[in-house]
């Protein structure tokens, strides 16, 4: 309860971000998601120093000139951007839309256990899911989709923000009486 109600989207974040080896154990542990017929039907692409700049410039190049520097500067608000891939498995008996929830299932639980290490991280999205040049550069394939990215790296001492109140939900659940 206390990771879900402090965990919070963090903005500015700097190093150090986990290695591969910790995020790869983090990622052992939100693979343990729901995830109906063990598909996996996901997988992660991590970027940190020269990748950012790389994959950063090929979005600054589709944009227009005037946004080129912000576009770039932006791509490299953390030290490691783990990128998402949705990765369905076609006519499979478990439905694409399942296969979505899973996924989603493992970035959230990422996210908790990223900040139970004490990294803050932020879900992203934008351009970097609709473009063609990144989709190539990154290795995406034509039957997956680009989900978004987390920025992951150390919150500011600035960014620890109150536990959330509970709120009362009771309008959202709705009983069947038969």
């Amino acid at each position: 309860m206390t990771a879900i109600l402090t965990r919070r989207s963090i903005h500015s974040l700097s190093s150090p971000a986990p290695s591969d080896e910790e995020f790869a154990y983090l990622l052992k542990g939100a693979a343990a998601a729901p995830d109906h017929g063990r598909l996996r039907p996901w997988r992660w692409i991590l970027l940190r120093n020269a990748d950012l700049k790389a994959v950063g410039a090929c979005l600054a190049a589709e944009a227009e000139p005037e946004e080129r520097a912000m576009i770039e500067r932006n791509f490299m608000r953390a030290p490691l951007k783990a990128v998402l891939v949705f990765s369905p498995k076609a006519e499979h008996r478990v439905p694409e839309w399942e296969q979505l929830a899973s996924v989603s299932n493992v970035a959230y639980g990422l996210m908790l256990l990223l900040h139970s290490r004490g990294f803050g991280s932020i879900w992203r999205t934008g351009r970097l899911c609709q473009s063609p040049r990144s989709r190539s550069l990154l290795g995406v394939h034509p039957d997956e989709q680009l989900l978004g990215s987390l920025d992951i790296g150390r919150p500011g001492a600035s960014a620890q923000p109150a536990r959330r109140s509970l709120e009362d939900i009771t309008d959202r659940v709705q009983f069947l009486r038969t």
